[in-house]
């Protein structure tokens, strides 16, 4: 599938899959962010994307940010009539601290001085250009048709909602 793309920064990066058999493609921040405690930031990608009309593009997390920082990526859906810069919505769930400090942390896992800043908040992130910063998939998409009706079929859960099937595995009998 061909997926044209905008370069709307100097800075941005063309989508590549890391491995021949990775079913996302990595994005790419086009520009440094910093994301302090408790702080929401949008980072750029400085592309934007021409997905095929059926299609959507799915942001995702990346692994390894997830397990090795507090800072989360939030999926996200690109639809085929959005044209405008990709940005990856990342939150920094660290505690929000009152101490400074002169370092920032990393994507990678490294820490450096806060050169732009005197001071920052303790586990302040800074996502630097360059930086890998979320994957994203391209899928199909089906629409569903709604139909009101009086009642729902039955079902062995039912109603049961958040928790209802409990947090044990159940052996086998």
């Amino acid at each position: 599938m061909n997926v044209n793309i905008k370069r709307l920064s100097p800075d941005a990066q063309t989508p590549a899959y890391a491995h021949a058999t990775d079913a996302g493609f990595d994005l790419v921040a086009a520009s440094d962010v910093i994301i302090e405690p408790g702080e929401t930031a949008c980072v750029p990608t400085g592309l934007a994307f021409e997905i095929l009309e059926g299609y959507e593009m799915q942001i995702r997390p990346r692994s390894g940010i997830t397990l090795k920082t507090k800072l989360r990526v939030q999926p996200g859906t690109v639809d085929c009539g959005y044209t405008g810069e990709v940005g990856v919505i990342v939150d920094n769930i660290a505690p929000d601290d009152v101490f400074t400090t002169r370092v920032c942390y990393h994507v990678d896992g490294t820490v450096s001085e806060a050169s732009d800043r005197k001071e920052v908040l303790v586990n302040t992130y800074i996502i630097r250009k360059g930086d890998r910063i979320a994957q994203a998939v391209i899928k199909p998409v089906e629409q569903a048709v709604f139909t009101e009706v009086d009642a729902l079929g039955d079902s062995d859960r039912g109603a049961g909602g958040f928790g209802s099937s409990g947090v044990t595995a159940k052996e086998d009998e």
